[in-house]
């Protein structure tokens, strides 16, 4: 089930669901408007292949930087964190997905990282790209997306305590930690 504005209020309030800041304002009929933080990481150009099972190819040639705002060039990649921090119970999960009025400047939320397990703390790693043919600045603190939370069974095994959660606690943008993974028979070289 999809909660509501009153439910996710009630849930926040009494702290089932946490959010920090909180900001009351920011709550829709069926989610809660996230917004954009002040850290994003992004990747040189370049011919250097990213190899998921390396860990030195996924963080060399790699930009970061804290700004008030960012302009995103045509076909540009960049990670980003939410401003808002949460913290889901075993009960919960959330999806986050792009708000229109950003969508339609041609600004892409996330590419596949938009679901939020049970038992998840930290900030979110928004997945941005600009697919306009113009540049696009964004502003950290401008709602970019919107959180939809689901109420679910019980997690036997919610993200935090789930062994080897890559993400749990996670503060800023974060590169992906796919190379934490042990490499699976089937992937071949």
């Amino acid at each position: 089930m999809i909660l509501v504005d009153w439910q996710i209020e009630d849930r926040i309030r009494r702290g089932q669901i946490g959010i920090d800041p909180y900001d009351p304002t920011l709550i829709q009929p069926n989610s809660l408007d996230i917004r954009l933080g002040d850290h994003f990481v992004w990747y040189e150009p370049g011919e250097d292949v990213i190899d998921p099972y390396e860990k030195e190819s996924v963080t060399a040639r790699v930009q970061e930087k804290h700004a008030a705002s960012i302009v995103m060039q045509p076909g540009a990649f960049i990670l980003a964190e939410t401003y808002e921090a949460i913290t889901l119970p075993d009960n919960v999960v959330a999806s986050i997905e792009g708000k229109s009025s950003i969508a339609r400047l041609g600004i892409e939320l996330h590419q596949t990282g938009g679901w939020i397990d049970a038992g998840f703390e930290g900030t979110i790693t928004l997945e941005m790209c600009n697919v306009n043919q113009r540049p696009v600045r964004m502003y950290a603190g401008m709602p970019v997306g919107q959180l939809v939370f689901y109420t679910t069974e019980r997690a036997d095994q919610p993200y935090n305590l789930k062994k080897g959660a890559k993400y749990m606690g996670q503060r800023q943008a974060t590169l992906s930690r796919y190379h934490e993974n042990e490499r699976s028979q089937g992937s071949k070289e």
